[in-house]
């Protein structure tokens, strides 16, 4: 079938669609009801269906005849090391882990928390937990201590997987007592934690701990517990407008069915293609596109340990593409910013053989046109831009290898998925017309894969999803659709950032920096970065009376968000203003900061209470050479 006929199936009869595409994943007990509404109203996919996502990942190659081929090949330029796994081989590692989580009283529904560098045993650990039927809740390494505690409180575990360092290029990252002190600052207290000892730093075990090859010694693999199919996978946590982070949940069998397919539909990846997803376990692109997306597809993917244009090796993308075979590279734009940056005529990618590589796919940002054209042209390859949330787990909108592909629009992600029924809203809720702007959203049923709740928190799903405009999921962005149905997705409605690639809550960032005992009120913005694609900019209003160094004040600024959240914040600049303009009612100007930052036109409203004060931050950023 093509596109169009996908599209328009999947649209006018969503369950005759998703059904034939679960009847291509194995079941234990397959489903007879396709969708329907669970006790909070929300629809939901295969409810009487049960499966198990690692056995689908794993087993089910190994019985198929493929346990010889290559499953997982682990690439580390930062340590020098190289490792590859057979399906077979991955099964057993898997099995014997998901024992030795049992023998510690892992059972199916407990949480586990998986704080680790981009290793194999991460991937061995949340396969590990699926296979018991465990729900699994990993936390990106570079997150300080109280934002790894806030995740501890909300998901409760029962166990924590560590490891004792992360390489950060040529730094160690001590991780064991960023984990101690994380647990320290939680309420809620894991039974114990089980910590993988790296030769580059090993580290202490205290009494909760466990050597993770003391752990597997003696373990008797298990078997895959069949659950349901609208059990949770896994909880992964996104920023939320609040601060407080939201834990998105994934569910078993709309989520297999979602991936596999999507492999296939937009990748154009099947049985033992290799497919490298650039990107780490603890963002969602590693979730479904490291992970779980190509295993389940049979494909073989590479896991990279460290940021290809910032290791020892600066060709990094092209040597890995050669060395495996990469038929499918994804990145995020910053990345190839970055290698742009790096090396502008592209010579190191002419000393490598990249006849494998077929496609390269952006996603997590904006596809800025000066980088999508610097691409194609010293690569000569497609480049597939798409759109996707945390929240969906797949791509909303993009140009679909798999279903073939189209021509491709300046600024556009190209068209919607099958399954996904993009409306673009006004101020009523009431779909525009063509190249008219409003909000992104989507007409439920959400397709298979979405998420279905908060954890421990539905009323905020709700509320934050659903509750702006009756029968709709509201992305959170604002765009329009062409008249080809083409979405051009314009940009965030909330105050979240996009810094390479990381989803990142400048109000989490504004409660930090207010913390300062000089600080009166504050505003974290995104302003536009060549690199980063955004990076946020603090303007700071001092307290009364208070006289401080302003660059000693910043230094201190810095380092508080990078304890408080972490380096991946990539916080640097906060300047000090006399005033932050306001509406009447007291709410900060967060929109007309932007622009002002960024160089951008904008209207004063005819809300602002004091209309002098933004000439005055123009003066200060442009003194200080920050306005772009």
């Amino acid at each position: 079938m093509t596109y169009q006929q996908q599209y328009q199936s999947s649209i006018a009869n969503p369950e005759a669609f998703w059904r034939e595409q679960a009847n291509r994943v194995q079941w234990f007990k397959e489903p007879e009801t396709i969708l329907s509404k669970d006790a909070n109203g929300i629809d939901r996919w295969y409810a009487d269906g049960e499966l198990n996502t690692a056995y689908l990942a794993l087993d089910y190659h190994v019985l198929q005849g493929r346990g010889d081929q290559t499953a997982l090949i682990y690439d580390s330029p930062v340590t020098d090391t190289r490792r590859s796994y057979s399906y077979r081989e991955l099964t057993a590692e898997v099995a014997r882990f998901a024992g030795a989580l049992k023998a510690r009283g892992v059972e199916k529904g407990d949480r586990v928390v998986i704080y680790m560098p981009m290793v194999p045993e991460a991937a061995i650990a949340m396969l590990a937990c699926a296979r018991l039927g465990a729900i699994h809740s990993v936390v990106f390494g570079g997150f300080a201590a109280s934002e790894l505690a806030t995740r501890i409180d909300d998901a409760t575990p029962k166990l924590i997987l560590s490891a004792s360092c992360g390489i950060e290029i040529d730094r160690v990252i001590e991780y064991k007592p960023i984990l101690d002190e994380a647990i320290e600052l939680a309420a809620h207290k894991p039974d114990g934690c089980i910590i993988l000892q790296r030769d580059m730093s090993r580290c202490s075990l205290g009494d909760r701990d466990t050597d993770w090859h003391d752990a597997i010694a003696k373990a008797e693999p298990a078997d895959c517990t069949p659950v349901g199919a609208t059990d949770p996978l896994y909880i992964l946590y996104t920023s939320g407008t609040t601060g407080k982070p939201k834990g998105v949940v994934r569910d078993n069998g709309g989520h297999a069915v979602a991936m596999k397919y999507s492999m296939e539909a937009v990748y154009d990846m099947g049985v033992a293609d290799v497919f490298w997803a650039a990107s780490d376990v603890g963002w969602v692109v590693g979730h479904s596109y490291i992970v779980y997306g190509p295993l389940l597809a049979g494909c073989t993917t590479v896991f990279y340990e460290g940021k290809p244009v910032r290791t020892p090796d600066a060709g990094a993308f092209w040597r890995v593409c050669e060395e495996y075979g990469v038929k499918g590279l994804f990145a995020a734009p910053t990345a190839f910013r970055a290698v742009r940056k790096e090396d502008p005529q592209c010579l190191l990618a002419k000393q490598y053989d990249l006849s494998q590589l077929k496609t390269i796919f952006m996603a997590g940002e904006r596809l800025d046109p000066p980088t999508y054209d610097w691409v194609v042209e010293h690569i000569q390859r497609p480049v597939v831009d798409h759109w996707w949330q945390t929240e969906t787990g797949w791509a909303i909108a993009g140009n679909h290898v798999g279903l073939g592909p189209v021509a491709v629009k300046a600024g556009s992600v190209t068209r919607p998925s099958p399954g996904f029924n993009v409306q673009v809203l006004d101020g009523r809720g009431q779909p525009v017309g063509a190249n008219q702007q409003g909000s992104i959203a989507i007409k439920l049923p959400l397709p298979p894969g979405c998420l279905p709740t908060i954890w421990g928190d539905h009323d905020r799903f709700v509320s934050g999803y659903l509750g702006t405009f009756d029968g709709y999921y509201v992305s959170g962005d604002g765009g329009y659709l062409d008249d080809d149905n083409y979405l051009f997705v314009l940009g965030r409605t909330d105050d979240i950032i996009n810094v390479a690639g990381h989803r990142l809550s400048t109000g989490e960032m504004e409660e930090v920096v207010a913390a300062h005992e000089a600080v009166a009120e504050c505003a974290v913005i995104g302003q536009s970065s060549e690199l980063k694609g955004e990076e946020p900019l603090g303007l700071v209003l001092l307290k009364d009376g208070v006289d401080v160094d302003e660059e000693a004040l910043q230094q201190q600024l810095v380092q508080q968000v990078r304890e408080k959240i972490g380096a991946v914040a990539s916080f640097k600049s906060a300047v000090v203003v006399k005033r932050l303009p306001k509406t009447r009612s007291g709410k900060i100007l967060r929109k007309i900061l932007r622009n002002i930052a960024n160089g951008e036109e904008y209207n004063t409203p005819s809300t602002i209470d004091d209309p002098a004060c933004l000439s005055e931050i123009e003066q200060i950023l442009s003194e200080k050479g920050i306005r772009k």
